[in-house]
């Protein structure tokens, strides 16, 4: 497997973070101090001007650059390269008040004002002129610096504009995507219940807080149109950087599993993925380990999004952030831990927000490389200085990548539709919390699972789990069928297949769209719990699983019965079952239970594929990433204790020492074998 190396001007891993020494200009000995102590904790690249635009251009029209040209070169001399961000995330005041259409609507139709949070309006001419000047200057003055390897797109893109430009926008969108027929739009998006009859797409707005939110198709097709509109933005100022200067690749930082775009229509775009990582370290509603799982999922999602080449970890704490509701310190030995867990996971960076505190403002307090005190003797930067140099010794792992057998589908769509229907218990969808416990499971047999889209291309995989599945794209009932008669082994649950993409309900039975005939059953009722409200599911194997949230009731048409439930009304009906389809199998899991009691199933269909599972102490994580060389597998303690591993041989590349059958790992240790 080729290596897809990101930086060749690096060679390695990417080890740095946001500096921003714009707020330090009239303190030159600070701006000297930096580089010594960037170049002590083995810093190779920051990400410079994501908040720089009033430095830039105090005035409409009146440039300064000279000082970033500065900063840029001081960094080259030293082997600090630059990651050069366009300011378009944060406008200086005189933008705003001279040209108030750049700022965005609410969903209640009221302006915002100046300086709040993702407020730029997508659709603006006046803003997207001055963001093009902008752009073009910064490409043409800084970009052509060697030290320069990536573009930085704005920064964290997300929310959304209610303006009469983007409403007339999504009118002229919906227009195009319903190829101008309104009865087609009015057919899919049932408006003859409760008069919601539309004569025109001028008629329609969107979905506003005081307004219309009742149409789940209204409400579907504008949080797709923010994301075809946020795109579109995107792509216009990778436009503008490619014009001056194509051959620097581009990336924007994504936010994990932020609910307002999807990424997925984004990446595309990009020439890297990357992502801001702030867990909830240490958090009093569940253990550390199950923290450190849930930041794996959630780096296992932007992987996914290019499989086949490393993505970044564009911004984490070196100690604490300042806007969880507790700011609790990263605890001794946390922070190797999560950045190795980043790199096992598939990144080819380390970086943080932010390298050196700020004196004042909102972010103040946020943890940061260098605190106020300004020294490079303090625990967190030890910390990162020893991050730094484990990071040097990990280099060859660097361009290679994940390979798994296995995926886990998660769509977008579909959850912005279970978010939106009016069905199940209110408090109890917990559409994400499903896919990240199922997720977790795998990951403690040792088995990393990609998770992309259901109409994505699955034949590079031999394990399938699709969660929840309740919104079918065009396509992915026929996907999954060609998986499973090549021999795929795919698990499904309840709540799939109850409607298309337009949301309208398939009709005959769920699930609709030929996967009553794929899985062998028809789900006739669905019954929702209340939290006191308990069932139970015999499985044929002698083990009892128990049943919380949601049970369906099947009618068994010629699957397996492989567990029935233990009480109420359908107590003896199908729980589990299993129909063979050409060469593999597909399972449905019609009831909510816990991913732990499902793992006897999830090694049946591993072990049927031909995968074997690791077997690894509690609160282990196991990842391994490949390339032309060889395998580099990574053990990762999330406990306090050491634990000792059993069938572990090579060199650890932390230690340098060979290991023969058996390692121990400190708490909080990592080790990463080469093979």
């Amino acid at each position: 497997m080729e290596k897809k190396i990101l930086f060749p001007q690096i060679g390695g891993l990417v080890h740095g973070g946001d500096y921003n020494p714009d707020q330090w200009l009239d303190r030159p000995d600070i701006l000297e101090e930096d580089v010594r102590m960037m170049k002590k904790a083995g810093v190779n690249c920051v990400t410079l001007g994501v908040f720089s635009w009033a430095a830039y251009e105090p005035e409409e029209g009146n440039f300064h650059f000279e000082w970033m040209e500065k900063i840029i070169e001081k960094l080259y001399q030293n082997g600090i390269y630059t990651i050069l961000s366009t300011p378009s995330g944060a406008r200086p005041a005189w933008l705003d008040g001279r040209y108030i259409e750049a700022m965005r609507v609410d969903s209640r139709g009221v302006r915002d004002h100046h300086g709040k949070r993702h407020n730029h309006c997508m659709t603006s001419e006046r803003f997207r002129e001055k963001v093009a000047v902008i752009d073009r200057m910064l490409a043409e003055r800084l970009g052509t610096h060697p030290g320069v390897i990536l573009y930085h797109i704005s920064n964290e893109l997300g929310g959304e504009c209610f303006c009469p430009r983007c409403v007339q926008k999504f009118q002229m969108y919906l227009a195009e995507r319903y190829e101008y027929d309104i009865d087609r739009l009015n057919a899919e998006w049932w408006t003859s219940f409760w008069s919601h009859h539309y004569n025109t797409f001028s008629e329609i707005e969107p979905p506003f807080e005081n307004g219309e939110t009742s149409v789940m198709g209204l409400n579907m097709e504008w949080k797709r149109f923010t994301t075809w509109n946020m795109n579109n933005f995107m792509q216009f100022e990778i436009d503008v950087l490619r014009s001056v200067t194509p051959d620097i690749p581009v990336t924007t930082n994504f936010m994990g599993l932020f609910g307002g775009l999807d990424y997925r229509k984004m990446a595309p775009k990009l020439d890297v993925i990357s992502w801001d990582n702030y867990p909830c370290y240490h958090n009093d509603w569940e253990t550390f380990t199950e923290t450190m799982s849930d930041t794996a999922f959630n780096h296992a999602v932007m992987r996914s999004m290019k499989r086949d080449k490393p993505f970044m970890m564009m911004e984490s704490t070196p100690s604490l952030v300042n806007w969880h509701k507790v700011n609790k310190l990263k605890r001794p030995g946390v922070h190797k831990l999560s950045c190795v867990q980043a790199v096992a996971c598939g990144s080819d960076s380390v970086q943080y927000f932010q390298w050196r505190k700020g004196r004042g403002s909102y972010e103040q307090f946020h943890g940061a490389v260098v605190d106020h005190a300004g020294t490079d003797d303090s625990r967190v930067f030890r910390d990162v200085a020893e991050a730094g140099e484990l990071l040097k010794k990990l280099a060859p792992v660097a361009g290679t990548t994940v390979s798994t057998r296995a995926a886990l589908l998660f769509d977008w769509d579909n959850r912005w539709a279970i978010w939106d229907v009016k069905a199940l218990g209110q408090e109890t969808k917990k559409y994400e919390r499903t896919c990240i416990g199922i997720w977790q499971e795998f990951m403690k047999l040792g088995i990393d699972m990609d998770v992309v889209g259901s109409d994505e291309d699955l034949s590079r995989y031999d394990v399938v789990v699709a969660p929840m599945l309740y919104l079918l794209q065009p396509g992915t009932a026929d996907n999954l069928r060609a998986f499973v008669e090549r021999g795929g082994q795919l698990l499904a649950t309840y709540f799939t297949g109850y409607v298309d993409d337009a949301q309208l309900c398939y009709l005959g039975g769920f699930p609709g769209d030929g996967l009553k005939e794929l899985f062998g059953i028809v789900s006739e009722e669905i019954d929702s719990y209340y939290p006191s409200d308990r069932n139970g599911i015999a499985m044929k194997d002698g083990s009892r699983w128990e049943v919380v949230d949601y049970a369906e009731i099947l009618r068994v048409q010629d699957a397996e019965v492989l567990g029935t439930y233990t009480d109420d009304f359908y107590q003896g009906s199908a729980a589990v079952t299993c129909k063979s389809h050409g060469k593999g199998n597909a399972y449905y899991v019609a009831a909510r239970t816990s991913a732990g009691e499902m793992r006897p199933l999830f090694e049946k269909m591993l072990a049927d594929a031909g995968i074997s599972v690791r077997k690894l102490p509690e609160g282990v994580e196991y990842h391994v990433r490949s390339g032309e060389e060889g395998s580099y597998e990574f053990y990762l303690n999330c406990n306090t204790e050491p634990v000792k591993i059993a069938g572990v041989n090579g060199l650890d590349m932390v230690t340098d020492r060979e290991v023969r059958e058996e390692m121990t790992l400190p708490g909080y240790g990592v080790a990463v074998i080469r093979q």
